[in-house]
């Protein structure tokens, strides 16, 4: 039996995780220049630029491809597996955020009045726009190509150009 500690040894799910994790750090940046401001929610609220669920999941889709081959079984399953996903990111969460956007504005003309019941607001941001999961996409992608390249030193001219020699 193989003990936990073999999945760090997985280099498709390692860069896949972290690709997500630069997605959600890139959220952050993104905030931080729009806004002026740190705001670290950003880290655990859904939503925003990039989409860190489309860059898992399209970075584990590629790094399976490179690995087990484009015309494997597994490429298909994680590829199919990563457009639910992504549909889910931006059709299904942004569509239930319009909703509450709605049912909070219910919310708010109801209180205008003397009523008992607590205001309660949703959570409006859910989803993603589609450019959102396209640019988490392609980040996803990227990092799982540049990784590839990096581990069979095609990417060797990048290390002597910043270190020398």
């Amino acid at each position: 039996m193989q003990s936990l500690s073999a999945i760090f040894d997985n280099h498709v799910l390692v860069i896949a995780i972290a690709s997500c994790l630069l997605a959600q750090a890139t959220k952050l940046i993104i905030e931080f220049a729009m806004h002026g401001k740190l705001n670290v929610r950003v880290l655990v609220e859904t939503g925003g630029m990039p989409s860190s669920h489309s860059a898992l999941v399209t970075s584990l889709a590629t790094g399976i491809g490179l690995t087990q081959g484009w015309d494997s079984a597994e490429f298909a399953i994680a590829t199919v597996f990563a457009f639910i996903v992504m549909y889910d990111a931006a059709g299904v969460r942004q569509a239930a955020g319009k909703q509450a956007k709605i049912l909070n504005q219910l919310i708010d003309e109801l209180f205008q009045g003397d009523h008992q019941l607590t205001e309660t607001r949703l959570k409006e941001l859910l989803g993603h726009t589609p450019v959102q999961v396209i640019v988490g996409s392609i980040m996803g992608i990227a990092i799982s190509f540049l990784s590839e390249m990096g581990s069979t030193g095609q990417l060797a001219w990048v290390r002597q150009m910043w270190v020398g020699g």
